[in-house]
């Protein structure tokens, strides 16, 4: 009689210790058709949403204009990187001598990519992954614009932290005026919500964020107190004649009617904010590598390498520190973006100490310290003297005559 049984195929007595080689049954293999289809189902839809842009399905809302815009970016953690690796001295014998240390302060940066529709639905919970619309990742600049502005931010945050390290270890350090550049145009009453502006100064109709003025009447400008002077002997209503160079247009000549400032009623203005765009005359050479980073972002880690650099001793207190955060000329630190994807980057870098601005709000302080995890202390300052004494009860070594 024969039994109705799987099949054993059997080249000969089957080995001791080792189960016979059995086929699929014919209902096992019927069950491979839909688990294959499915598998390649998947793998297609992978294929595709990684294609597809996360516009299609993320959006939030954008208030200065009340609607819901999509989200093709996101901020995104980038990288933790050494300063000191960065920096070059000119000629300093005779002036001071140079330390370098076994320690390094690691400033930090973001990316921004665009997104697609895979990448938002596994990072849509992540601490450390911020979306961003189209406004949010660009402003209302034009590329052109967006260049300048990082790049000239970026070299007044390296001429400022200079300036603050050499005054902070005694060094004479003079102030120079820089070019007139426009950062943005003066808006002379703002909707009471805040929002939008409902009244222009009159010079938005001539001037541009990032126009580099030459001349005023006549006067060449080599700095913002030149503009200032000639502007001082008129009144509102007045015009004056400004020459100046427009990023990929070249020079213009315009005239522009004078209006009050919004907060000084008694002084006139020409109706726009400068970039401050002032330069140091150094004792010696100083040139810091940024790269293609823009942003004022590193202004104190800057500061914090060149003082430890020039120095004796650690400043770090034998530990590596990351440090964010821009820097004013009276030694102040200001807030910054992008806190909670650098306290990633932080880290994943294996830094277990950031110095972070205390400007920030309490809710991106917490967030930072959400992204940053258990291994990352998050220890705001608002000055560079609090980042000094910070370091100094981490262990490091305080700046000699101080």
């Amino acid at each position: 009689m024969d039994d109705t049984r799987d099949q054993t195929i059997s080249a000969g007595p089957t080995p001791v210790g080792r189960a016979p080689v059995r086929l699929p049954s014919s209902r096992h293999r019927w069950w491979s058709i839909p688990l294959a289809v499915a598998g390649l189902a998947a793998l297609v839809v992978v294929a595709v949403s990684a294609a597809l842009p996360a516009s299609l399905v993320a959006e939030q809302l954008n208030p200065r204009i009340d609607e819901f815009q999509p989200t093709p970016y996101a901020r995104t953690p980038s990288s933790a990187q050494r300063v000191d690796e960065r920096v070059r001295f000119g000629q300093l014998d005779g002036v001071v001598e140079q330390y370098p240390s076994g320690t390094s302060v690691f400033f930090v940066t973001v990316t921004e990519p665009r997104q697609s529709m895979l990448s938002w639905w596994v990072g849509r919970d992540e601490p450390a992954i911020e979306f961003l619309t189209e406004e949010q990742k660009f402003g209302v600049q034009t590329p052109e614009q967006r260049r300048v502005f990082a790049l000239e931010s970026m070299r007044t945050s390296e001429q400022v932290a200079q300036f603050v390290a050499l005054e902070a270890l005694g060094f004479d350090v003079e102030v120079v005026p820089g070019d007139v550049l426009v950062q943005q145009l003066v808006c002379l009453e703002v909707a009471a919500d805040g929002g939008d502006c409902l009244r222009e100064s009159p010079s938005a109709d001539f001037l541009e964020p990032g126009d580099r003025l030459l001349e005023a009447d006549g006067v060449k400008l080599d700095g913002v107190e030149d503009l200032t002077a000639v502007v001082s002997a008129k009144e509102p209503g007045d015009t004056v004649e400004l020459r100046l160079e427009r990023p990929e247009v070249g020079e213009l000549t315009v005239t522009v009617e004078l209006t009050t400032s919004p907060q000084e009623p008694e002084r006139t203005i020409v109706g726009f904010v400068p970039f401050d765009t002032r330069r140091v005359v150094l004792p010696f050479e100083i040139s810091i590598d940024t790269g293609r980073i823009g942003g004022p972002s590193a202004g104190l880690a800057f500061t914090l390498t060149l003082i430890d650099e020039l120095t004796p001793g650690d400043l770090l207190g034998d530990r590596d520190v990351a440090v964010t955060g821009t820097i004013e000329l009276d030694g102040s630190v200001g807030a910054i973006g992008g806190l909670r994807q650098k306290a990633s980057a932080v880290a994943q870098a294996g830094v277990e100490v950031f110095l972070v601005p205390a400007s920030q709000s309490d809710d991106d302080i917490a967030a930072a310290r959400s992204a940053g995890g258990d291994g990352l202390e998050v220890i705001p300052v608002a000055t560079l003297d609090e980042a000094l004494e910070v370091l100094e009860s981490l262990g490091g070594e305080p700046i000699p005559g101080r």
